[in-house]
Formats: structure tokens, sequence, C-alpha cells
């Protein structure tokens, strides 16, 4: 006897799914650092573990996890064998279009599809300029896929529009600083000898003076 193509086509769509299903299960054995998986109901990824065999009692795992959303870090004892659910992240290259009252508009740089986020999603937002290159952390799942982090390069170049004069002598030295205001209105701390209209590195992970673009 033969299958019909709408029976055929259903067999398909359960063995697909449950080699999805299966794909996605693990166990605290499958531990390993930048392992992706849901906790609490949260995204988070694997920074540390350690597998511990007491003298007494069952094994178990203790784990640090970085909250993908916020980037806290979680910290977990898993029962050893323990099942987990790993999901999916994607990195995604974008573009920075422009800002409006609800948030930051960005296009993919490849798809040239354009996502919009709320302001609390952008870290150091005041450190982006139009046309600006990021990167963001997607989480990809079939029922649920959305943007999680979005990230500037480490060092960002911009353009010093007003700080107070450099005064005579202070040309080499680093320590001693004063405040500036960044063309997009960011305000960090420099070095005496800059200047406005000097264009200077920024390093986005601390907002410290990154140097002079030459």
């Amino acid at each position: 006897m033969t299958l019909s193509s709408r029976t055929r086509w259903g067999v398909f769509q359960c063995e697909e799914y449950f080699l999805k299903l299966y794909s996605k299960m693990a166990t605290t054995a499958d531990f390993k650092n930048g392992l992706y998986l849901m906790y609490n109901g949260k995204p988070c990824s694997i920074v540390w573990f350690q597998h511990v065999k007491p003298g007494k009692g069952p094994a178990f795992v203790k784990a640090k996890l970085r909250n993908l959303e916020n980037g806290r870090i979680l910290e977990n004892t898993f029962t050893a064998g323990v099942k987990i659910d790993t999901i999916n992240v994607e990195r995604r290259p974008y573009q920075f279009l422009y800002k409006d009252e609800d948030g930051f508009n960005f296009m993919h740089e490849e798809t040239y599809e354009q996502i919009h986020l709320d302001t609390d999603q952008v870290e150091n937002a005041d450190l982006m300029k139009e046309g600006q290159h990021v990167e963001m952390m997607f989480l990809a799942e079939d029922n649920d896929e959305r943007c999680l982090t979005c990230e500037l390069p480490t060092y960002v170049e911009l353009e010093v529009t007003y700080t107070e004069p450099a005064v005579k002598g202070d040309t080499a030295s680093t320590s001693a600083l004063k405040e500036c205001t960044l063309e997009t209105g960011a305000m960090i701390m420099v070095p005496l000898f800059i200047n406005q209209g000097e264009k200077i590195r920024v390093n986005t992970e601390d907002r410290s003076y990154g140097g002079r673009v030459a």
C-alpha cells in the first residue's frame, strides 16, 4: 500500500519536528563555554562551569551564566545529567540609519531589511553616529526571533566639537584629563592636549580616550 502525498508530507513534517526537538535536547554533559541555553525563561550563555563529584551524594555541575538580555552574571548549580534547553543565537551585521522619537533605526548590511530598536536596547547609544556599523545578537527560534543586544565596535572614531583649549606645555601627559563634547553629544574625558575639531578614538567598553585619529 502506498501513502498519499498528503500523508507523506505529514510524516515528513513529524520527522522534521522531532529532529529539531532532539537536536535541542542536551544535558550537563554537553556543557561548554559559549553554549547558549534557556535558563528560567531567559536566554543565557555559559561563561564558566565545573563538574564536581563529591565523596558522598550525587554529582553536580557549578556554572556561571551570562544573561544575554542584560549582561548580568548568574550562578547556578545543576544536578549532573539534568536536561537543558539549548537555543539558537545568531550575530548579524547592521548599520545605524537614524534616530527618531521612538528609538533607533538600523539596516541589515546584507539583506537591507530594516529594524527598529528602543532606546534602552542600544548600549552606549550616544557614541553612535549615522552610518555606524554595529553587531546585533538575535535569538533565532522558530517561535521566538528577537534582538537581544546591539553592540558597537570596541573603538569608534568621533570628532571633538567642544573642549577647553589646550594649555601650552600640556602636550604629552595623558594622566591629566579634561571634559569634552563629541559630535554625537556624548561627553567623555580626554587628555589636556586634545583640541576642538580633532578626531579621536573612543573605547566603547569603558568610554575612555583611545588616541588621536591620524
